[in-house]
């Protein structure tokens, strides 16, 4: 893949000077920025236990707002509802950086494109985990991440989700998947795109969701983990 920093010496050359660059490029991920988080705080579980169920999901069990809480919790057809919202709103934020990055900063640049993807998918991970509108209590980002992913390359949603679902099939702990998710995020993007921005990006996303899983973490380490079932929690 083509050098960020070459892309940017083109980009300089056209416009003319390094300080109208830095506006630019200053300019556009802000934007990004702003709208990746703000499709990110449409968290799915959050709309649709506050909203249609009138029950809010951070009252119930593990307290989180994620896919697992909430199916443990309501289960039902719901549920896929609230896949459907996390993954279309990551695919839409994702996109948004692409188009922004990608088509109109750069022309279609394959490393802005690649670099835009990675910004919003931080961004808008950062409104699902923690959403202004819901008094910044949000899901632990798995499954937003692993649409994420998707959009990103195919290979790294090969080793995301590949070791997730060996792992939460053979252990039936879910947070030991997303542990693997996170921590392999980095690592398959390094092998895949061998930038160090994007790289750098992939471990402030990896290290986020590995921080959203610090107790169950320590529950896995402690034995006291809940392992999951496909019959919800009467």
């Amino acid at each position: 893949m083509e050098r960020l920093y070459d892309c940017l010496f083109w980009l300089e050359q056209d416009l003319g000077s390094v300080g109208a660059l830095v506006r630019l490029v200053a300019g556009y991920a802000l934007l990004v920025a702003v709208v990746a988080y703000f499709c990110g705080c449409f968290n799915g579980a959050v709309i649709v236990s506050k909203y249609i169920l009138r029950d809010d999901l951070r009252n119930h069990g593990s307290g989180n707002a994620g896919l697992t809480n909430f199916y443990r919790t309501f289960g039902g057809f719901l549920t896929l509802v609230v896949i459907l919202l996390d993954v279309v709103k990551a695919v839409l934020a994702v996109l948004a950086g692409a188009w922004l990055f990608g088509t109109v900063l750069s022309h279609g640049a394959e490393p802005w494109v690649v670099l835009g993807k990675y910004w919003a998918g931080l961004w808008c991970l950062l409104g699902h985990m923690f959403p202004c509108m819901f008094h910044f209590k949000g899901g632990k980002g798995i499954l937003s991440g692993g649409a994420i992913a998707i959009m990103i390359d195919w290979r790294i949603a090969l080793v995301v989700w590949g070791g997730f679902l060996i792992l939460a099939v053979l252990t039936k702990y879910v947070s030991l998947g997303s542990c693997w998710a996170g921590a392999s995020f980095p690592f398959a993007t390094w092998f895949v795109f061998r930038d160090v921005a994007v790289t750098v990006l992939a471990v402030v996303i990896g290290g986020m969701i590995l921080y959203m899983h610090r107790a169950n973490i320590h529950r896995l380490l402690t034995g006291t983990e809940n392992k999951f079932s496909l019959h919800k929690k009467k």
